[in-house]
């Protein structure tokens, strides 16, 4: 089959076209220019907000009203807490007739089911979450009134955390730069499965196709620690996997840096810290960076790379 039959195969009047997917602000070109064009990788797509579906479940925002939370508790402050299944909300009093509610980014699985009971207090967004170097850093806040607030003369704003406003290329260029100032060659990764449910690492996997391509800014997966700079750890870590990651650690040379990799890895996640489960990477192994979301997107994937890297400020 030649160019032209698989051109003729493509269906001309389809609800979705798959040029809006790979170039989707070239609405000018043909199948054939598609077709002929071997390059899809994306150099922007932390600001091509377009390519993120609305829908997409990047993370859970706390609602604010110019800066006040617009929320009566009455009472149920304990109601609100056990609507989370991984324990990630808390509520304490604070005076003056006011609370704090808090998120730990690290230990939410984005169910959603928070924003379906109380949408005025939670909401769900396409952006994403951003590494941290402690978990103090994976939780959001916000003062809320107990009193209501007159709606009419305030904007609506959502807490959320940045990049810094880099794009990816940029991210990855800063990384290339360190590593090499850091180790003068490619920077070594050994992925580790700690007993995942293979969400994160479909999306660990993403960072070598030709859309993002980590490869062009110096960093490759290794098969064996004894090779590696970095471990990236994922899942829970259960109790038949501990030895196992242990070994490993104590196989991959010095200098090393361990990253934990979505929320079981950041905290347990929905398991939490059973009889078949530790609890997360930090109960067994120095963490230097923690990379929240169910699953994280390659852009935060690489963005905790650099983050560990000391390249970003979070």
């Amino acid at each position: 089959m030649n160019e032209k039959d698989i051109i003729d195969t493509v269906p001309s009047k389809s609800k979705f076209d798959y040029k809006d997917i790979l170039w989707p602000n070239s609405k000018d070109k043909t199948k054939s220019d598609i077709l002929k064009n071997k390059c899809i990788t994306i150099s922007n797509p932390i600001k091509e907000n377009n390519q993120i579906s609305e829908n997409f479940k990047g993370k859970i925002n706390l609602v604010t009203y110019g800066g006040i939370c617009d929320f009566e508790l009455n009472g149920k402050a304990g109601e609100i807490e056990n609507i989370c299944l991984s324990n990630a909300i808390k509520i304490r009093n604070k005076e003056n007739n006011t609370a704090v509610v808090t998120l730990d980014n690290g230990k939410c699985f984005l169910c959603g089911r928070c924003e379906e009971v109380y949408p005025n207090l939670f909401k769900m967004g396409n952006n994403q979450n951003t590494a941290a170097r402690n978990k103090e850093q994976l939780i959001d806040l916000v003062e809320l009134q107990l009193l209501q607030t007159d709606k009419k003369h305030l904007n609506e704003t959502i807490n959320e955390k940045s990049s810094n406003g880099l794009s990816y290329e940029q991210i990855g260029k800063e990384l290339k730069e360190k590593i090499n100032s850091l180790f003068g060659r490619s920077l070594a990764i050994r992925q580790v499965d700690g007993g995942s449910c293979n969400g994160c690492e479909i999306e660990i996997t993403a960072l070598n196709n030709p859309i993002y391509d980590i490869e062009r800014f110096g960093v490759q997966f290794v098969s064996s620690p004894r090779h590696a700079d970095v471990l990236l750890v994922t899942g829970p870590v259960s109790q038949n996997m501990a030895i196992a990651l242990e070994k490993t650690y104590q196989a991959t040379p010095e200098p090393k840096i361990v990253i934990a990799v979505g929320a079981c890895a950041c905290s347990g996640g929905i398991f939490g810290n059973t009889y078949a489960t530790t609890g997360g990477v930090d109960t067994l192994l120095p963490v230097e960076v923690y990379i929240p979301g169910c699953p994280p997107r390659p852009e935060a994937l690489i963005y905790g790379i650099l983050t560990a890297m000391n390249k970003i400020q979070v």
